[in-house]
């Protein structure tokens, strides 16, 4: 009996080595190649072919010994047993003694297998702050990616790292994956919202119109969004750990409607309007001229949108093409240039009056002076037409006392002189040089008559100014009337205030003055200079300036320190040493 397993052994071993000798004999000895010559290689490109009844048969045979080895050679299975429960046990040892998470798991999506839990809450630190992004979508469509902390969201990582601890072999074989615990701060999160309302709600539209086959037709309103802050936070704030998952959060948002959807009452004004072109008249009241721009039907149509009582310009759209134009003027004068309000303000004016042309006012951009030798900061303020205070207020903190060849100086806008809405067809010219005032209406002389200004200590400053205001009886003191502490103060009849010389202090026109001891500035005579920085005509004719110039009409100062600015000024100029 004993040596029946023997002779059976003997049998397998027999019928293997049959099985081989086929195969041994298929190549002869001489074509034998090395196993790592060129000749057992697979040419680069060539895909091998595969004996697969070759691999079933092999395969076959493992499991025949396997099985025989497990029936007749079972210790054989007893000692490999014992090996690999040797290195299982290994295994799990190196994890557990130094702490080391379990391979195949992982939180946030990063594995942490084989790390420490400090280890593991670092790395998750790290791909919390750099790699996940949220993207806000707003209506299906992402508007931004931003970092869970900008939304108030915060991981606590060691958790994360304990609980993947906790998960043992629980990845083995497939993978597991620890959602890691997630707090949000609302506060945060409601900020941050805020901040980004402004660009991402939109405002509704309300009706337009369009040019389609040359004709004018409507466009209806569209309605807009608001971002729904609080809605927001709270669904994120119930389920934060949601927005880590998914990578997303969807802003909730409250619809707008137009408040005027329906362009039909006014298409036929808007067709109307658009016959012809459109035209913007510039006014400078510096130079005293008009630049006129005109502009197509197709341009007009887009300013276009319906409103409460009709057409009102829409200053998005009116912007852009008014960005345009002032590139085309800052060519010709780089200091020169339309502002937007003021031009929307005059557009509209042009609607509301269904008229194809907008008159407004150019304005000065502020400029910027190069000291040269000899200039003082009060002569560079009489030069360029500006009370010095306003030059002084333009470099606060200067002392420009102390000028040098090559400093700069700022300068403000020429503006500053002509605060008011300027009145185009009226104009004072005063010349310094000859003592008189010339009235211009409509580019022609209407009046002119002898005045008295400043004396040299208190001298009525050139430039371009303006009517402020009117008041028929004014008072004024000079330091030169002050005894003991004590000022006295002279009386002014027709007052039109027109600059300040510092802030408070205005000169202006007025008739004649009457002195704290009843007397009168100057006897009550014009022609020289008497007066403390004021244009002083003669009773009569300084009531009847104080009735024609309006608020706003324009003043010319010219000396042989200014320069005229208008053509006005220029024919004054030339007036000097003939007859008025």
């Amino acid at each position: 009996m004993s040596e029946k397993p023997v002779s059976r052994a003997r049998e397998r071993q027999l019928s293997r080595e049959r099985r081989r000798a086929p195969e041994a004999m298929a190549v002869p000895r001489q074509q034998a190649a090395p196993p790592d010559s060129p000749a057992q290689r697979p040419a680069v490109g060539v895909t091998a072919r595969i004996d697969t009844a070759a691999l079933r048969k092999r395969a076959d045979l493992l499991v025949k010994d396997a099985l025989w080895y497990a029936r007749y050679r079972p210790r054989v299975w007893q000692i490999g047993g014992g090996v690999l429960a040797l290195v299982v046990l290994l295994f799990l040892l190196s994890h557990w003694v130094p702490g080391r998470i379990f391979p195949n798991v992982y939180a946030l999506g990063v594995p942490v297998g084989g790390l420490t839990v400090g280890e593991a809450a670092a790395k998750l630190d790290t791909a919390f702050a750099d790699e996940v992004r949220i993207a806000l979508r707003v209506e299906g469509q992402v508007v931004a990616q931003v970092a869970p902390a900008q939304l108030g969201i915060s991981l606590d990582s060691m958790a994360a790292a304990e609980a993947a601890k906790a998960a043992g072999l629980g990845g083995i074989p497939f993978g597991y994956n620890v959602e890691p615990p997630i707090r949000i701060s609302s506060r945060v999160a409601e900020d941050f919202m805020i901040a980004q309302a402004g660009a991402l709600d939109a405002a509704p539209r309300n009706a337009t119109y369009a040019f389609q086959n040359g004709v004018v037709i409507g466009v209806e309103g569209v309605a807009g969004r608001q971002l729904d802050i609080p809605q927001t936070v709270e669904l994120l704030a119930a389920n934060p750990a949601s927005a880590i998952r998914n990578r997303r959060l969807d802003v909730l948002v409250i619809p707008i409607a137009p408040d005027f959807p329906d362009p039909a009452p006014h298409l036929m004004t808007a067709r109307a309007l658009t016959q012809q072109p459109f035209q913007l008249a510039g006014y400078d009241p510096f130079t005293d001229s008009t630049t006129l721009w005109a502009t197509s039907p197709e341009n007009v149509v887009q300013w276009l949108e319906v409103g409460a009582s009709g057409l009102k310009v829409r200053p998005i759209e009116f912007t852009r093409f008014l960005e345009a134009l002032n590139t085309e003027i800052q060519k010709a004068d780089p200091q020169r240039y339309i502002e937007r309000d003021a031009a929307v303000a005059a557009v509209q004016r042009a609607l509301d009056a269904q008229t194809n042309l907008a008159s407004l006012r150019l304005s000065h951009y502020p400029e910027t002076y190069t000291v040269e030798r000899g200039d003082t900061a009060y002569g560079i303020a009489t030069r360029r037409g500006l009370p010095y205070f306003l030059v002084a207020e333009a470099n606060a903190g200067r002392d420009l006392a102390s000028l040098y060849p090559g400093d700069v100086i700022r300068l403000p806008s020429r503006d500053a002189t002509v605060p008011l809405p300027p009145v185009p067809h009226k104009r004072i010219v005063v010349d310094i040089e000859t003592q008189m005032l010339y009235g211009f209406e409509n580019g022609s002389v209407a009046f002119s008559w002898p005045i008295s200004t400043g004396v040299e200590k208190a001298p009525t400053l050139p430039g371009v100014y303006q009517i402020l205001n009117h008041t028929e009886v004014a008072y004024g003191s000079s330091y030169t009337l002050c005894n003991n502490d004590v000022c006295g103060q002279w009386k002014m009849w027709w007052f039109m205030g027109m600059y300040e010389v510092t802030t408070g202090l205005m000169n202006g026109f007025h008739g004649q003055v009457e002195l704290p001891n009843g007397a009168l500035l100057g006897g009550g005579n014009v022609g020289s200079p008497y007066t403390f920085g004021c244009v002083m005509s003669r009773p009569e004719e300084a009531e009847f300036l104080y009735r024609w110039a309006d608020d706003g009409v324009v003043v010319e100062i010219i000396s042989n320190g200014f320069e005229p600015t208008s053509e006005a000024g220029r024919y004054v100029k030339s007036l000097r040493g003939g007859a008025v």
